[in-house]
């Protein structure tokens, strides 16, 4: 239980995504005709075209599009004008050209499919090939995305880095985000890959243990309760508390602790994103629940202690997360294998 806060609240965004409709044409139509009475041009659509709209679809912009794909604005605008006539259909509002229509986010559904089965296809075909001058076996290449929920990202880098070393001709790039953005992006073929800190309960994806999170109450060095050993919850009652945002994992995590205790703390602020409740806990504004990813560095340099307290740290697990329907292929493959072998080495934290 949590009690009222009684300072201010630092607000977070969170990318929201909706659920395709889909309709199913009668039997009565003739071939690529369409409900609405068209007949479709699907077959003369090309590769190029569906990956410009994806792209400004996803950027919400035809600018930043333009920018990603190294292409100009025109360009751009001209790839859509002919997706548009080929389908039949308008695929961006006309008073709002950076919103979707109901047609335009049908196609997005199924262009996100399409392009990452072929890069996964193209990727496949690189790991199989081989060198032409010498005919030697090649190592991994192609881009690696990988997306991470903001508590990964302390330790995301080095995992890339290490998969680097053996595999040095692999493009990386990595995505931080709100675990529901993680999640949402991956289902939208967005992500391939993930790390998660605990398995979702979404069923279309599936999760691979392969690391421990702990989590831990920091305070500052001179924080009474810093000199203390064996400490209970109870003796936190008094302690101004910094929570992470609603919605946040870490939060919950904590919530559901404190509930188990029948607790209740003072909440002396709301703030979004450890990096910030870092430097309030360093201030002495509170003391704070968090992974202990998070403040490594802090605690090496003596600017943050964690308090010595009976039942913690606890724990929760690191998770590789993939979609079910997809089978991971070429460099994808090769980092969830590398991901379960040598990932815990590279997430091991201290917590003392």
């Amino acid at each position: 239980m949590i009690a009222p806060p009684t300072a201010f609240r630092a607000r977070g965004s969170i990318e929201t995504k909706g659920e395709p409709s889909r309709a199913h044409a009668p039997s009565c139509l003739a071939p690529g005709e369409s409900p609405n009475g068209w007949r479709s041009s699907m077959k003369h659509l090309n590769l190029r075209s569906l990956r410009v709209f994806e792209a400004v679809a996803t950027c919400g912009s035809f600018s930043r599009a333009a920018e990603q794909l190294e292409m100009t604005q025109p360009a751009v605008s001209m790839q859509i004008r002919q997706l548009e006539s080929d389908v039949g259909t308008t695929l961006f509002d006309r008073q709002h050209r950076q919103r979707l229509t109901d047609s335009g986010r049908e196609l997005l559904q199924h262009a996100r499919i399409i392009c990452a089965q072929v890069r996964a296809a193209e990727e496949a075909l690189q790991a199989h090939g081989g060198d032409v001058d010498t005919d030697r076996p090649r190592g991994q290449r192609g881009l690696l995305h990988l997306g991470v929920v903001s508590t990964a990202h302390y330790f995301a880098p080095r995992l890339l880095h290490a998969f680097n070393q053996d595999h040095p001709e692999v493009r990386l790039k990595l995505t931080v985000a709100r675990r529901a953005d993680v999640l949402s992006m991956l289902q939208d073929h967005q992500l391939d890959i993930a790390i998660s800190g605990y398995p979702p309960s979404e069923g279309d994806l599936e999760a691979t243990t392969f690391a421990r999170n702990p989590h831990c109450i920091v305070a500052h060095p001179h924080n009474p309760l810093s000199a203390r050993k064996r400490l209970r919850w109870a003796d936190l009652r008094e302690e101004h508390f910094i929570f992470r945002e609603p919605g946040s994992a870490t939060r919950q995590f904590l919530e559901h602790l404190l509930q188990s205790q029948a607790i209740q703390v003072r909440a002396g602020m709301e703030l979004a994103g450890n990096e910030t409740i870092k430097q309030a806990v360093m201030c002495g504004m509170g003391i704070s629940f968090l992974s202990a990813h998070t403040f490594q560095v802090e605690l090496e340099a003596g600017l943050m202690t964690v308090l010595d307290m009976v039942d913690l740290p606890k724990h929760v697990d690191w998770c590789f997360v993939a979609r079910r329907d997809t089978v991971l292929t070429g460099v994808n493959a090769a980092f969830r294998d590398f991901v379960i072998a040598q990932g815990a080495d590279w997430a091991r934290c201290r917590t003392q």
